[in-house]
């Protein structure tokens, strides 16, 4: 028997086709789409507006995935972590940040990476595989049903680093929105979303596509570890989005011991796509710096950085180690985060110190899927 097809891994226009490609017209596609991302429809059933004909034969060749967490931490300050089971038994994490309206949620494209950045959690894991484009917007749409339900207290901490979008810098209004919507996403979670492109990119189709989640591509924002030829596709195929850099490290020694893809695609390399990166209108470059005690905090560094990014449009965001167990790397003291923030301000640089938000949970990348297993293993014991 044929496994079915899962229609939220096509974006509109290859939903088009393969409804075509069974007879029908273009039109179905989109009121198909229009019943999974704005109707969040679970089944074929559900879908009203067409044909009961039309229910039956796509429920016999196709399915909607849906997610439901696992797990779900809060913190005092309301971070919401959540731990989503996938149908083969692997798992992947999401984390929402709620500021006054304004929510961000940070979601995963891959189980575990492949980079093995010293620094990371995740890498820890190792890369089992590639999520689907359904598995990353899956993510997004559990949390919005979660955010229905249980919609977050509004916290007031306006600037904080988790809203990694400048919600003003295009002109835009920035009234405040319903608790209950994400405002912006982050593909900063478990794995490396350049190294899945084949699904991040139909993904980030349906999240601004008028018909499908309706984001903003100004309030969709990718990192990347440092993949020179994905940056080029992404900027190619995707030219709107925002484009985030985890940095870390100053000097080609140091970046080559603690982030082994710099022994590919070395700083030149790197900051030279950085600068051909299609930007529209003011936006800027996010350089994500995670600040090591003792290794990369010192005000040298400081100086390197400022020498490396000046000729890019550039915003900064400085990111205080998050120690975790096995890993040897210390925090930085406040004095070397002040010290490093003062300097680059100083010199016009716009930076954002990230706080720590969730520290009373398992926010840190791959906490909450470590702590389980964990618990799994033990009570197998």
């Amino acid at each position: 028997m044929m496994p079915k097809t899962d229609l939220k891994n096509f974006p509109l226009p290859v939903l088009e086709q393969f409804l075509k490609g069974q007879g029908k017209e273009r039109f179905r596609a989109l009121q198909v789409f229009k019943w999974i991302y704005q109707q969040d429809a679970h089944g074929f059933d559900e879908m009203t507006n067409i044909s009961k004909a039309l229910r039956l034969e796509l429920s016999e060749t196709a399915t909607i995935s849906n997610l439901e967490p696992e797990a779900v931490e809060q913190g005092s300050d309301g971070t919401r972590k959540y731990l989503f089971p996938l149908a083969d038994g692997n798992s992947v994490e999401s984390v929402l940040i709620p500021i006054e309206g304004r929510n961000t949620l940070c979601i995963s494209s891959q189980v575990g990476c492949a980079m093995a950045c010293e620094f990371c959690l995740t890498g820890t894991f190792k890369l089992t595989r590639n999520l689907t484009t359904a598995e990353i917007v899956n993510q997004i749409m559990a949390v919005k049903r979660d955010l229905i339900a249980n919609p977050p207290a509004l916290k007031a901490n306006a600037g904080h680093a988790a809203d990694l979008i400048d919600d003003c810098e295009d002109g835009e209004d920035d009234e405040p929105v319903s608790p209950a919507t994400i405002r912006n996403i982050v593909m900063m979670g478990m794995g490396e979303p350049l190294h899945n492109l084949d699904n991040v990119i139909p993904a980030i189709q349906i999240m601004i596509d008028g018909n499908g989640l309706q984001l903003s591509n100004r309030r969709v924002t990718v990192s990347t570890c440092g993949l020179v030829p994905e940056m080029e596709r992404l900027g190619r195929e995707i030219p709107n989005v925002n484009l985030a850099v985890s940095l870390n490290a100053t000097t080609d020694e140091l970046r080559n011991r603690i982030m082994p893809v710099n022994r590919s695609f070395p700083l030149k390399e790197l900051l030279n796509a950085c600068r051909k990166f299609p930007l529209p209108g003011r936006r800027k470059v996010t350089f994500e710096y995670v600040m090591m005690g003792g290794v990369n905090d010192s005000p040298e560094d400081a100086k390197r950085l400022l020498r490396l990014i000046s000729d890019i449009p550039n915003k900064v965001n400085l990111i205080p180690f998050n120690e975790h167990e096995g890993c040897g790397f210390k925090a930085p003291t406040q004095a070397a985060i002040d010290a490093f923030h003062t300097y680059l301000i100083d010199r016009h640089v716009t930076v954002i110190t990230r706080d720590s938000r969730g520290g009373d949970i398992s926010a840190a990348c791959g906490q909450l899927k470590g702590k389980l297993e964990n618990k799994r293993a033990g009570e197998k014991s």
